[in-house]
């Protein structure tokens, strides 16, 4: 069998992870200990964080996406170029809900995906069956949607909460002049759920899981910190708040 090519670009985003995924645990304030654990990974896009995890001594990790190509690109360059963990790492373009019930992880990764589904409530609860008692899932994602550069670039604007002042129907409409061919009705269809810092804080409490801990606005740049602090200010909150990193345990009883 050939081996799949694998595109300067998909290789250039999967080596963004050298420096993303150190961050990305710092902001937690460190990294878990993974040996000989069972890990899933759930909107692993190009498999960085799930070959660093099974470096770090995991005894499995499962990465899962629904962006199919991504998930061809993952698999070709965990055989081409990190084959000392493929024993151990498994790439499935598959939705959450579809994996085996009786699967049990000590750990679950989201890292940059949170904001993009739909059905976060839904999400949480097919996690909690597949995590084991007192196992814990690390996510941090951002931007929020009512933060300065919630619609990920859509609009094509420099001015700072320009799809709020455009609003839902107008930013839709904006982005389907650009992209004819696509049927673009939502926000839905442009991959953001739209959900507020409240309505994330809501959905976490309700999910049945303990909240361990949930920051705010983690950031290492001096500019990041200085434009969240009017976070601080109750009513500026939503439009201030651009990332969350939440910790969730399931209970042991």
């Amino acid at each position: 069998m050939l081996a799949m090519e694998l595109q300067q670009a998909d290789l250039d985003y999967f080596a963004r992870g050298e420096w993303q995924n150190p961050q990305f645990w710092r902001r937690f304030g460190g990294r878990p200990d993974f040996t000989d654990t069972h890990v899933l990974d759930v909107g692993c896009g190009h498999g960085s964080m799930v070959i660093d995890v099974a470096r770090a001594g995991a005894r499995q990790v499962v990465g899962l996406d629904l962006n199919c190509r991504l998930i061809a690109f993952a698999q070709a360059n965990l055989l081409q170029h990190h084959a000392d963990v493929a024993n151990k790492v498994t790439f499935l373009c598959q939705d959450l809900k579809d994996y085996p019930k009786d699967a049990v992880f000590d750990y679950m990764i989201s890292k940059d995906s949170f904001e993009h589904i739909l059905d976060l409530p839904g999400m949480l609860a097919e996690m909690k069956k597949r995590l084991k008692p007192g196992g814990r899932i690390y996510a941090g994602f951002g931007p929020l949607y009512n933060s300065p550069l919630g619609d990920h670039g859509y609009s094509q604007s420099r001015l700072p909460w320009r799809h709020l002042m455009l609003g839902e129907k107008a930013l839709v409409a904006r982005v389907q002049a650009r992209w004819p061919h696509a049927q673009i009705d939502s926000l839905h269809d442009l991959g953001l759920n739209g959900l507020a810092l409240a309505d994330y804080e809501r959905i976490f409490a309700e999910s049945g899981l303990r909240i361990i801990s949930f920051q705010t606005n983690r950031s290492e740049k001096l500019l990041s910190r200085i434009l969240s602090l009017p976070a601080h200010i109750p009513f500026l909150r939503e439009l201030f708040t651009f990332n969350v990193y939440v910790i969730l345990e399931k209970p042991s009883s």
